[in-house]
């Protein structure tokens, strides 16, 4: 895969870039994935237990779900085609001395065809919605996956009350977000994730959304998949002769 079929929009990955020196800043403008990531974490680890499982996380970032998995014992491999946070998260596993985690600067796609079948779990959090082609990492992730494997994706709904909580009230009034964060043109509706999900042998079985509650500043997941959701898939098995 050529610099010009990357599956990859250049301004989102310069957008976050600007910011990679603010992903462990638990003030900064990366708090809101600080404050949720204990949420994904545990909805992940129950169902499917993640301590010595091989692990992916696509879009990984500057780490934060990736070092927190690595943390309760699965192996982990963060990918990003963003390099400076890519640096951020690797030198932050070098200052914590976090085990079994390991960072590669490669899209999902790529991956795919390196090393098909090769993990236990996928994760693909708060990622889809600044692709360009979302149904390629899904299916990229479903390539990856072992067959009865895991993988879990969150994203945000295109919804008129998603645009005025997610993109008006996170950036604009609340800044709890940067501006420019999310276009709402970008935005996954849970029954388009749901195709992708189908047309790449991934078998929905768990679905939440997440909340978040201004005045209290608590975050916590339900059943109100409108604004904030997270799908947890299984790759159908092979089946035996």
């Amino acid at each position: 895969m050529t610099s010009t079929t990357l599956n990859a929009d250049p301004a989102e990955l310069a957008k976050f870039s600007d910011l990679a020196h603010r992903w462990w800043d638990m003030e900064g403008e990366f708090r809101p994935l600080h404050q949720i990531n204990p949420l994904r974490l545990d909805w992940i680890n129950r169902l499917c237990p993640l301590a010595g499982q091989q692990v992916l996380d696509v879009g990984c970032g500057g780490g934060i779900l990736s070092d927190a998995m690595a943390r309760v014992g699965a192996n982990v491999t963060g990918i990003d085609l963003a390099t400076k946070a890519l640096r951020v998260a690797q030198l932050h596993a070098i200052e914590t001395q976090t085990p079994n985690v390991a960072y590669r600067e490669i899209s999902v796609e790529t991956l795919a065809q390196q090393q098909p079948q090769s993990f236990d779990v996928v994760t693909c959090m708060e990622m889809l919605e600044h692709v360009p082609d979302p149904a390629s990492v899904v299916r990229a992730c479903a390539a990856l996956v072992k067959p009865g494997g895991w993988v879990f994706f969150s994203t945000l709904n295109r919804s008129p009350k998603s645009f005025l909580l997610a993109v008006v009230g996170a950036e604009y009034v609340l800044g709890l977000l940067p501006r420019g964060t999310h276009e709402y043109a970008k935005m996954i509706r849970p029954s388009e994730l749901a195709s992708y999900s189908r047309e790449s042998d991934l078998d929905l079985r768990h679905t939440r959304g997440m909340q978040y509650n201004p005045l209290s500043q608590r975050y916590w997941l339900n059943a109100d998949t409108s604004v904030n959701y997270l799908f947890a898939t299984q790759k159908t098995m092979i089946a035996t002769p």
